[in-house]
Formats: C-alpha cells, structure tokens, sequence
C-alpha cells in the first residue's frame, strides 16, 4: 500500500498542490481587498459620525447574509452560469476561484465589521473632536486600532478556504482535495486519504500560529 501511495502522490501531488495554491491565492487576494471593502461600508454606513445610510447598510448586508447562508457546494453549481461568462469554462482551479472568491468577500466583510465595531468609541471621537477628515481617522485610526481583529479574521478566512478548496475538487476545480477525493474514496487509497489529512492539519496549525503570531505583534 505505501509503494502505491508514493507512486499516486509523485505523479499527481505536484499538479495537485500547484491548483490548490492558485485556488487559494486568487480567493483570498479577491476576499481580502472587497471583503474589507464590503466591511467597512457596513461599517460606515451604520455610524453616525460617517455615512450613516440605513439603506445602504440594509441592502449590502442582505447581500452578505444571502451568499453566506448558501452551502458552499450549492454555491459553486449557483455560479457556474457566472463563471463560465468571466472566464470561459466552468472547470479548473481559475474556475473554482470565482465562487470561492465570492464565499470569501462575504465572510470576511462579516468579520471586518465585527473589527471595527470592537474600536473604542472614545478613539474614534476624540479623532473627530480634533477636526481630522474622515478619511484620515478611516485610514490611521480606525484601521489601525481594528488590525490585530482584522489580522485574526483573514486568518480564520484563510483557514476557511482551505476547507472550501477540498470540496470544489468534487466540481472539477482539482487540487489536493481532488486527489483525497478521486484516489482516497472512489479507489479506495487509504494512505493517499491519510497523506492528505496529514498535510492539511499541519498546514492550518501553521496557518494559525503566524496569523495569532502577527495579531499579536499588532497589539503590542
């Protein structure tokens, strides 16, 4: 058994690892730059002091609740439609990126919001008591003050990702979670099932520990 799992992980881990990573980078770039986006509209558009818009904060947050509350698996078959038309095939790691992509900016923005709604209030009036613009309390108080809970939310986001690239393998979109699924289930490879597991494990303990790690030195 463990001379055919080396032979199955040496012909297949390489490609295997290779979609996972372009699964996860496009996913987590796109989640992180709308997702805080998305956050600190929310966000915004609640506090009296800034936007104050209930419309606003009524219609991105159903949006947000919408998408978060579709499985993943039935997310991924929802959008194919739509990522056929952005990218002109519905199979792939580039594939399986858009409806991650889409998960992780709904996820994140919840946790950003959650960020910023933990700043001291105090702070952020003493800011405006001060005369700053706005803009430079959003960027240099605000932000700076949510960063240790902005830090430990795109860690989370990332850890869930993880989990979510496994499970688009079942829809064409490959990578390592491909090869539990493919050679582990459907062939009955114990150990390629094992070999998995392992690594993933391992990689969200890692995942975790730099995440706490750089939260930590923020709030220092």
């Amino acid at each position: 058994m463990l001379e055919e799992t080396l032979q199955i992980l040496d012909r297949e881990f390489a490609k295997a690892a290779w979609e996972t990573t372009i699964m996860l980078g496009i996913s987590l770039i796109l989640g992180v730059v709308f997702g805080l986006i998305c956050g600190l509209v929310l966000y915004l558009s609640s506090h009296k002091d800034f936007i104050n818009s209930k419309s606003i904060n009524s219609v991105l947050g159903y949006i947000i609740n919408v998408v978060r509350s579709i499985p993943f698996i039935i997310l991924v078959v929802f959008t194919l439609p739509l990522t056929f038309a952005l990218i002109g095939s519905k199979i792939g790691p580039i594939a399986a990126a858009v409806p991650l992509s889409i998960c992780a900016i709904a996820f994140y923005a919840r946790l950003v919001e959650g960020s910023l709604k933990e700043v001291d209030p105090g702070v952020l009036e003493a800011a405006l008591a001060s005369g700053a613009s706005k803009s430079l309390i959003v960027r240099d108080v605000l932000l700076v003050e949510a960063a240790p809970g902005l830090i430990r939310g795109f860690t989370v986001t990332f850890i869930s990702l993880i989990g979510f690239s496994a499970m688009s393998g079942m829809v064409g979109g490959g990578g390592i979670g491909n090869i539990a699924i493919l050679y582990g289930y459907y062939r009955y490879e114990t150990g390629v099932m094992i070999f998995v597991i392992v690594l993933l494990v391992l990689f969200v303990q890692l995942v975790q520990w730099l995440g706490d790690k750089w939260a930590n030195g923020l709030s220092r």
